[in-house]
């Protein structure tokens, strides 16, 4: 949608009215874009726009300055109307340097938008970046409309009246480039002169340096007359509340912090950072008003252990990590798995193995967590699908783990760990109670009650008794060897260790009377086709099903939110459709398991480049399942 009006300041100049854009900001890894692309997301989130990121760091600490491998970039997708992607193409790249314009331009489609920073386009930074000649002089930008605009020398000039050496207020330039397109797309501005001063106080020069470039690029924008026209994105209509803009990791936290308060327990984080995890620590470390405590532990292991140490304690034990971390951790859960303690291992999964792509997505650990454990042991696994649903996602993970007395996955994924999207913040009495009862203290004297029993378990929930240690008349033995059923005493008998076997598993298993139906979405109810995802390709999975129901093509999709166990319909959702397609950032770890388990055709969409799903990607597996399924039954339903 486009419509245009002129210009209000009288420059001939008109003014677009549009209803989405894609922006990305891409520069060195120390030109400051993630900061950009965060305060650009931050004006529109206040304007009222619905949005979606996609940062994309790269994985070097520091690699060499103005090479490929240090390109940084921050994608925002804005909008007047409810979106679900942060857009399978930028319609608008600012390049600040010819290693961001070669690592981006390919994303770019014909007839989008360049912004260069000129200044950087010198001989050896083309170089650098892998040019045999200037791009600009050369015809390669010919089918894109190109701005040249020399950000580091303006920037440099708007920071002469503070007194910063050069070098020092060549760094504002990221305020220059976030003020130019600011006055672009009609941003507000104030919010960030205001952060500007709150975020640099210490430095009286670098507030002044920043603000003054920042003003400049908008300035500039106004006055250059450059561009033809600037663009104005109306806000987006949402539910009356109160929203903030979060990303995955926050989510997740406050989500942490508002079990402990729905739980009546006291939440312990044991964790050893690791991206893209880290966050989480760093954000559960500002609250501890909320009685909980955090501790950066020595590794891994020590994270884990001091967990479900937590646990017996008669806390909510918490541990994060990524994909390496959960290597080191899985003999631990196989000793909460015996102990029958709440513990939640959080996993923010990116690409491996080993080291793999740190700072990239990927839906690597599914099998891992489901299977990774010596022995028979079973692990509920939860897994979020928006930024925003982390929160929910971990109140429901926290839920499981307290009142079936087990360790629980949560996973979530670079993707929305790091992205973004407006939240509606919920009222307090929404929000499900999941308190759960310790075992009460036993009186004291001789025959004053029945002998204390660790394993004697609730008839419905299969949950063990949770014994605060110290309490009086309820002393009893944990440890990793198996026990006795009832009684907690060290057993090997052969049939008493199949039988508390089969009650974990059965434990586990009957978490599924007490979790949601799967929802399918299937408007006509007349999909041949279903899109069954889990996680982070939610998103893509939602907008792709959208696009082909808008082109007249019925498919169905179903999102998967609980991995094990598996919710208690889902066999009958996947026999009412003749094709099931399912979209993973992995090699098909979730089809594996929904084929072992109900015998059905499904069908992988896999990608393992350590980016998210483009819309496009699985709109064109869709339809050609479809012409598939009509050229193999010649148009007859084949159900």
């Amino acid at each position: 949608m486009t419509s245009t009006t002129e210009s209000p300041s009288g420059t001939g100049r008109s003014v677009k009215t549009v209803d989405r854009v894609v922006i990305r900001f891409a520069g060195d890894s120390g030109d400051g874009m993630q900061v950009t692309g965060d305060r650009f997301t931050n004006e529109s989130a206040i304007f009222g726009n619905d949005l979606s990121t996609l940062p994309n760091f790269p994985a070097e600490i520091r690699a060499p300055a103005g090479t490929l491998a240090g390109v940084s970039a921050f994608q925002v997708h804005i909008s007047d109307h409810d979106i679900l992607t942060p857009g399978d193409a930028p319609n608008v790249l600012v390049a600040m340097n010819p290693a961001a314009l070669r690592a981006n331009v390919a994303d770019l489609p014909g007839g989008g938008t360049i912004v260069l920073n000129s200044d950087a386009f010198d001989e050896r930074a083309l170089e650098k970046a892998g040019y045999a000649a200037d791009p600009r002089d050369d015809g390669s930008l010919e089918a894109f409309k190109v701005y040249e605009v020399p950000m580091t020398s303006l920037t440099l000039e708007a920071c002469k009246p503070t007194g910063a050496k050069p070098r020092e207020a060549e760094r504002s330039k990221n305020f220059f480039a976030l003020g130019l397109l600011s006055w672009l797309y009609h941003r507000p501005v104030d919010v960030t002169i205001g952060w500007i001063a709150d975020r640099y106080a210490k430095s009286p020069v670098v507030v002044e340096a920043n603000t003054l470039a920042f003003k400049a690029g908008y300035n500039f924008g106004e006055t250059a007359e450059l561009f033809d026209s600037s663009y104005e994105i109306p806000p987006a209509v949402h539910e009356p509340g109160t929203y903030t803009n979060i990303t995955g990791n926050t989510a997740l936290a406050w989500g942490l912090v508002a079990a402990s308060q729905l739980g009546s327990v006291p939440l312990f984080l044991g964790s050893y950072p690791i991206t893209p995890a880290s966050d989480i620590l760093h954000e559960l470390s500002k609250h501890k008003n909320f009685g909980l405590r955090t501790l950066q532990a020595e590794d891994e292991i020590a994270g884990i252990g001091a967990a479900l140490g937590a646990a017996f304690g008669g806390a909510l034990g918490v541990t994060t990590t990524s994909g390496p971390g959960i290597d080191l951790k899985s003999e631990t859960v196989g000793l909460a798995v015996s102990l029958e303690l709440p513990l939640l291992i959080v996993d923010i999964q990116r690409g491996g193995p080993s080291t793999g792509l740190p700072t990239k997505t990927e839906q690597s650990d599914l099998l891992h967590v489901m299977f990774g454990r010596h022995g028979e042991a079973p692990v509920p696994v939860v897994a979020a699908k928006t930024p925003s649903h982390c929160f929910e996602a971990a109140i429901e993970a926290a839920r499981i783990a307290l009142k079936y007395r087990t360790p629980v996955y949560l996973l979530s994924d670079g993707y929305l760990a790091n992205g973004s999207e407006p939240w509606r913040i919920p009222e307090v009495d929404q929000l499900p109670d999941i308190s759960t009862e310790l075992a009460a203290a036993r009186p004291d004297g001789d025959g004053a009650a029945e002998p204390f029993h660790p394993y004697e378990r609730d008839p419905e929930t299969l949950a063990r008794p949770w014994a605060l240690p110290g309490t009086p008349g309820l002393e009893h033995r944990i440890g990793g060897l198996e026990k006795k059923d009832v009684t907690g005493d060290v057993s090997y008998d052969p049939q008493n260790h199949e039988r508390m076997v089969r009650l974990r598993a059965a434990k586990v298993a009957g978490i599924a009377r007490d979790i949601p139906p799967l929802e399918v979405e299937d408007p006509e109810g007349d999909a041949r086709l279903l899109l069954l995802g889990w996680g982070s390709t939610y998103g893509s999975i939602k907008a792709a099903a959208l696009r082909l129901r808008a082109r007249g093509k019925p498919v169905a999709q179903a999102h998967l939110v609980h991995l094990n166990p598996f919710p208690a319909n889902l066999k009958e959702v996947l026999a009412r459709y003749a094709r099931v397609i399912v979209p993973e950032a992995n090699l098909g770890q979730l089809t594996k398991l929904v084929r072992a388990d109900f015998l059905v055709d499904a069908r992988p969409l896999t990608k393992v480049q350590g980016t998210p799903f483009k819309v496009a990607e699985i709109e064109q597996a869709a339809l050609d399942a479809l012409a598939e399924l009509e050229a193999d039954r010649g148009g007859r339903d084949p159900r």
